[in-house]
């Protein structure tokens, strides 16, 4: 006999994998009902804090004198490092050297040297412009492409990858070009800023809610800071406004003020950065200076190439060793190099410590990639295009022998060349370059440009123990699901994506499923939210959790039914138990009077990945991302301002957890990576102190910005080579070097200029005075036949 259940006639449940979803938090972000950490209501006696910062970039600090803040109105008390009861160090390299609070010395313009509590935000900010600092100054280090990689000083250890005998090939090489480019640095700028509430609990328990995208390192340092055991530190974060790498290591530092004054203080106490403070207190994007030496046949197929990517570290190592690490590691972008030598350098200035930003180091080394295939082309005669083609990654051909990284990883999954392929077709790049080529001949003032260029980017922490997470996953008695992950949301779906793996494995609607604040008091010992990982890892350790639950339930219907475990089913929100069908909600409630434990935590690791780093070899990404971008603008050659015409989009995410979601993390990587390599330049003055600090100065792209034509495909035929979480590819950080394709557009319509004769070496940001400057020079070398 069949059991008909009312209401359970669905097909299929809503919101699961591989459908379009929007955002979870999307009303609430345009109603203004999305609660940040500034929107928590304050406990009553909430204190809040203002910081003191340093007025000269290199100095020991002779004498301090805060009488006068102390006497302001409103100041409970002031802090400095003698106050940190723990480690007044919140480095997250282990190297010791990225103080709380500056003890001795200072090592940039604007680090902080104490922090003012008084019972509002205005008056501790006032307050602390008061303060008496008298500094013994010393020559400050600020520009790195004056520093020589070789000899000055590291903030850490430096990586070099070697494949073959790189120098042996370029002076054999028919051709050869030696050249630099300079490449500029770029500030997170999320809509919210650093913010922590720290709020006190019995004996050294502490509360801490922070806008952080690591809440696990959160919360070691901040138990270090007080010198207590992590257990005793809860770190707590629903949602950030915006994150993009600024907030994996530059959130502690507020986190472990505001506990510090928490517990000395005994009430919540709260920091929150204003613009202002906060980009000139925190790390950024790191500028390049890259050096490349490449010898390459008549052909332009490239034969040997030699890199140094000397990066400008800042003050302290932060993650300046990992973040140049992954810029070699993508120093080939698509290409395959037969001879290969390349190193990094992370170079100590007395700047801001410079941190982890959206594509963490691979995007600077996939713009030198892109450099060394345009003054191929140029040298050749060519389309930029035929070069990137004719270099590509070939696992078919040649034997197979056209697939090894400069790290000795063989590259399985290459999919560049259909992408591409589909590309060309779907923007018509050979029929726009034509007619370009024919509207420039004929325009005196306005030159247009186009590029068409791919990107190759591997998806895992290259820190081995990064590559794992936690979930933990309730089923209620009604059938409700509550879900909570070591992952964090910042805007970018997250939370949706992994909520909809949970539906997808009970066969649940989505409403179903509770989202819940990201904590270490229930997921402990997460990576942070990086490296793209967030929905491979979590939605893996989710799927684990549920999978548990969901085998109780099957070995607890089977059991009691007495049939076998294969005939039980789960259906669209219900199961089908033999040649019966019941609500699931009624199988949980059977479980629970059973007393079926209806709980899991779940864990993943990434399997597979290895690396020396050493020996600078091993298998350093579980997979590869893949993309391609064709971009067309207008140049005015008397101003060099510019407009994006057209951008087309191919993008491979394999399959989908949420195409929805993806197209946007595809279009707004876009044009962040634009943004960077464009308009938004920073700017130290020879003080060392940051004068693009406030929007008023320095320019992120606006909505009149985008191309305006924008075309995103997601491929449909592929998926992910390794057993993803639903064969799904990461989709965080891979579209941002897309950005690339402007870059290469404008490059192409300044040479333009000369005929295409000579090589533009438009470096970046690539300003509209930067832009006309690279015409101007272009024009005095073709008039001088160079």
């Amino acid at each position: 006999m069949t059991r008909h259940v009312p209401n359970l006639k669905a097909q299929k449940i809503v919101g699961g994998v591989h459908t379009d979803q929007r955002h979870d938090s999307a009303h609430k972000h345009v109603s203004g009902a999305a609660v940040y950490i500034d929107d928590i209501p304050e406990p009553a006696g909430t204190l809040h804090v203002g910081l003191g910062l340093a007025a000269v970039a290199h100095g020991t600090i002779r004498s301090v004198d805060l009488s006068a803040v102390k006497a302001a109105p409103g100041v409970v008390g002031v802090l400095t490092h003698e106050d940190v009861p723990g480690e007044n160090d919140i480095s997250p390299s282990g190297m010791h050297d990225d103080p709380i609070l500056a003890e001795g010395r200072v090592q940039f313009h604007g680090q902080p040297v104490f922090a003012v509590v008084a019972r509002t935000r205005d008056q501790a900010r006032r307050a602390a412009r008061l303060a008496k600092i008298e500094y013994e100054e010393l020559p400050p280090v600020l520009d790195i492409a004056v520093l020589d990689p070789e000899k000055d000083r590291q903030v850490t250890t430096p990586l070099t990858l070697k494949r073959g005998d790189a120098t042996k090939a370029i002076a054999a090489a028919p051709r050869r070009i030696t050249q630099r480019m300079t490449l500029g640095g770029q500030d997170h700028f999320y809509l919210e800023g650093q913010v922590s509430l720290a709020v006190p609990g019995e004996d050294e328990e502490v509360v801490v809610y922070c806008s952080t995208q690591g809440p696990s390192e959160t919360q070691h340092l901040v138990a270090h800071a007080l010198g207590v055991a992590s257990h005793s530190v809860q770190v707590e974060v629903r949602r950030m406004g915006g994150g993009f790498g600024g907030k994996e290591t530059q959130a502690n530092q507020c986190a472990a003020i505001a506990a510090i004054a928490a517990k000395k203080y005994g009430c919540a106490v709260k920091v929150r950065l204003d613009r202002d403070e906060d980009m000139t207190a925190t790390g950024k994007r790191h500028n390049f200076v890259i050096d490349y030496d490449v010898g390459f046949d008549d052909e332009g197929r490239i034969l040997g190439v030699d890199f140094m990517f000397a990066l400008n570290a800042g003050f302290s190592a932060d993650l300046s060793g990992p973040v140049g690490d992954r810029a070699l590691f993508h120093c080939d972008n698509a290409y395959f190099y037969p001879h290969v030598h390349a190193k990094s350098a992370p170079l100590y200035t007395n700047t801001v410590s410079n941190t982890a930003f959206r594509g963490f180091g691979g995007p600077q080394g996939m713009v030198g990639a892109e450099r060394v295939i345009e003054e191929v082309a140029f040298a050749v005669g060519k389309d930029p295009l035929e070069i990137r083609k004719l270099n590509f990654y070939d696992p078919m051909g040649e034997k197979g022998e056209r697939n090894v990284t400069p790290y000795h990883q063989k590259v399985e999954d290459c999919v560049i060349q259909r992408i591409v392929s589909q590309l060309e077709e779907q923007s018509d790049y050979a029929g726009r370059r034509r007619q370009i080529a024919a509207f420039n001949a004929n325009s005196r003032l306005i030159k247009r440009g186009i590029a068409l260029t791919p990107v190759k980017f591997g998806i895992s922490f290259t820190k081995t123990e990064s590559n794992q997470a936690g979930a933990l996953v309730h089923v209620y008695a009604d059938g409700s699901v509550h879900m909570n992950h070591g992952g964090t949301e910042m805007g970018q779906g997250l939370h949706m994506k992994v909520a909809q793996v949970v539906a997808e494995e009970f066969q649940i609607d989505i409403s179903r499923v509770k989202i819940t604040a990201t904590t270490t008091a229930k997921v402990p010992n997460t990576a942070p939210t990086a490296a793209s990982s967030g929905a491979d890892l979590n939605g893996m350790a989710a799927q684990n959790a549920a999978r548990q639950i969901k085998d109780r339930l099957i070995d607890f219907a089977a059991e009691t039914h007495q049939i076998p475990r294969d005939q039980v089913v789960f259906l669209p929100n219900r199961v089908r138990i033999g040649n019966q069908e019941i609500a699931f909600d009624e199988l949980v409630r059977q479980a629970y009077v059973g007393r079926i434990q209806l709980s899991a935590a779940g864990h993943y690791k990434t399997p597979k990945i290895h690396w020396d780093r050493a020996k600078g070899r091993g298998h350093a990404f579980y997979y590869y991302a893949y993309g391609a971008a064709c971009s067309e603008v207008s140049v005015d050659t008397l101003t060099g301002e510019y407009v994006v015409e057209r951008t087309d989009i191919v993008h491979d995410t394999g399959r989908s957890l949420n195409r929805a979601i993806d197209i946007g993390q595809i279009e707004g990587g876009f044009v962040q990576g634009m943004g960077w390599l464009t308009t938004e330049e920073l700017w130290w003055d020879d003080k060392g102190r940051l004068r693009t600090h406030a929007p008023s100065t320095y320019k992120i792209p606006l909505a009149s910005d985008r191309p305006k034509v924008f075309n995103t495909t997601l491929v449909d035929w592929s998926e992910a080579y390794e057993p993803t979480i639903h064969r799904s590819k990461a989709v965080g950080e891979p579209p941002l070097p897309l950005g690339i394709s402007v870059l290469q557009a404008l490059s192409d319509a300044v040479a333009s200029v000369a005929d295409h004769r000579i090589s533009p070496r438009l470096d970046a940001p690539a300003t509209p005075e930067r832009v006309l400057m690279a015409m101007e020079r272009l024009r005095r070398e073709a008039k001088a036949g160079v």
